[in-house]
């Protein structure tokens, strides 16, 4: 694992100092992989099985060690942001990356499960950041595994909850792929007709998909939205901003997490502590 994800700590970092300290994790990811020339390669389509990128998974374990050594800070959930030491660090050497991964073993901050003695690299590489397990694999796995028709009702009540109205699930097979009709009210005068599609699987939305829904929406709507448990291919993300045609809101597994992290739907807050070793490290001073 250490050594698959070694290869990105740099380009995280530089992602993030020119994202201007701090950015979201989809934005370090489109970053990371237009420095590195990865746009439009199968690597960016790759998915684990739980419907989560295979390159987002390694910029996340990336995240995890930086933060673990003190270069990215443990702001809240969304949001990765540079610490001073990230803010200020130059380019790492190869040597001085592979002592970083050194170091979150030897303070005791085992970020891996030990693998059978059998387990190849592959497959731990494939693993989630700890942080990513528990209630995200389940709350994905749980939605994946409900009917389609309560996948649409429950896509209406997220976009009910991020202030839609007159959401109204069609579902009516041979309409294009539209399953729903609701009414975004930006001001008291301003207002957009949406049809959007749910999608409620594990897998890649082509582009042809992105570029059928839009055909299916002309002359009914003034935007659109495609909701998936998967995710989208790069081309299918390039062609819901395409120019020149009306454009496609795209939310993937991670972004409908992130919907329901937001909204506070589906999930149990809990309230966790870490420990400060500097509150305590004062009192020593005047000995």
């Amino acid at each position: 694992m250490a050594q698959q994800v070694g290869q990105y700590v740099n380009p995280v970092l530089q992602a993030i100092k020119r994202l201007g300290g701090s950015a979201r994790p989809a934005e370090v990811c489109r970053a990371v992989a237009k420095d590195l020339g990865l746009e439009g390669s199968p690597m960016l389509e790759e998915t684990l099985s739980t419907g989560a990128s295979r390159f987002e998974n390694k910029i996340a374990w990336v995240r995890l060690y930086l933060v673990l050594t003190g270069f990215l800070d443990r702001s809240k959930r969304g949001v990765w942001a540079l610490t001073e030491k990230g803010q200020t660090s130059p380019l790492l050497s190869d040597n001085e990356i592979s002592q970083l991964l050194l170091d979150v073993q030897r303070q005791g901050k085992k970020v891996e499960s030990k693998p059978d003695a059998d387990a190849k690299e592959d497959d731990e590489a494939d693993k989630e950041p700890p942080e990513e397990l528990g209630y995200k694999t389940r709350l994905l796995t749980l939605v994946r595994s409900i009917s389609p028709g309560a996948f649409e009702r429950l896509c209406q009540r997220l976009l009910r909850e991020s202030n839609f109205d007159q959401v109204v699930v069609t579902g009516r097979s041979g309409d294009g792929g539209i399953d729903g009709i609701g009414v975004l009210k930006v001001n008291a005068f301003v207002a957009f007709k949406v049809l959007f599609q749910c999608k409620r699987y594990v897998g890649v939305v082509s582009s042809s998909e992105v570029r059928d829904f839009r055909g299916a929406m002309q002359g009914r709507a003034d935007k659109g939205i495609i909701l998936t448990t998967g995710s989208f291919s790069s081309d299918a993300q390039k062609e819901a901003i395409r120019d020149g045609v009306p454009t496609i809101e795209l939310v993937d597994c991670e972004k409908m997490v992130e919907l329901f992290e937001s909204l506070g739907l589906g999930l149990i807050p809990r309230t966790t502590y870490d420990v400060d070793p500097s509150f305590f490290a004062q009192f020593e001073q005047n000995t």
